[in-house]
């Protein structure tokens, strides 16, 4: 037997308009949803109390014034200290210092010349240094022209050609003569004797001096001995 459905009661029909109206409905939810914010709403918050208003007092700012202050006073005028030098034989009166400790005792103060002994120089003395050397008359240059003249070239020295310089170290004296000379460094026995002999006929020289006094000072001089 066949069953048979009436057209009204067929719900296939009808799925495709349910389901447009239902998505219809959703859309328009989320519509008025999304629509719907925070700045819509107003929050009064009015308490109904008035405002307080703080008023600053201003208070005004005063100057003291300041004490006028004198001015000060001048200064006085500067008085020189004038220092005189008097000599050791002038007579000066001594002067006595009120102290000003607790004692009050009174300081004398004396004046003592200070006498400055000079060293005396010893004339036996020999100087190796002085403020003034002795010197040959004329200077050196007369010196080495002397030597040169006198000296006699030991025959003996000159066969074995034997040369050099002999260096000769004497004693000026107070007055200016030669004496203790010697050889300080050699050549030969020959050349050292012929060079002893020509400083022994030196004439006399200008004596060295110390504190402006002639004294006995030392000299070494060099005797050159040189085959042509």
């Amino acid at each position: 037997m066949e069953i048979k459905k009436s057209p009204k009661a067929d719900l296939e029909n009808r799925k495709t308009t349910n389901l447009l109206i239902g998505a219809i409905l959703t859309l328009s939810v989320l519509f008025i949803g999304f629509e719907w914010s925070e700045r819509d709403k107003q929050v009064t918050t009015d308490t109904g109390l008035a405002e307080i208003v703080f008023e600053e007092e201003i208070i005004p700012i005063t100057e003291q014034e300041q004490p006028k202050q004198a001015p000060p006073p001048p200064e006085a005028p500067k008085v020189e200290e004038v220092l005189e030098i008097v000599e050791n034989d002038a007579d000066v009166e001594e002067s006595t210092i009120q102290a000003s400790d607790d004692t009050q005792q009174a300081v004398e103060v004396k004046y003592t010349p200070v006498e400055v002994e000079e060293e005396e120089v010893d004339e036996e003395q020999i100087f190796q240094i002085v403020e003034e050397q002795a010197q040959y008359p004329g200077g050196m240059a007369e010196c080495m022209k002397f030597l040169s003249k006198n000296i006699k070239y030991p025959t003996i020295s000159q066969e074995n050609g034997v040369q050099g310089r002999v260096i000769v170290q004497f004693v000026v004296n107070r007055d200016g003569s030669i004496v203790d000379a010697k050889v300080m460094r050699g050549v030969d026995p020959y050349l050292d004797k012929e060079a002893l002999r020509v400083v022994g006929l030196m004439p006399k020289w200008s004596p060295g001096k110390q504190r402006g006094k002639a004294v006995r000072s030392q000299f070494i001089l060099p005797v050159m001995f040189r085959l042509q």
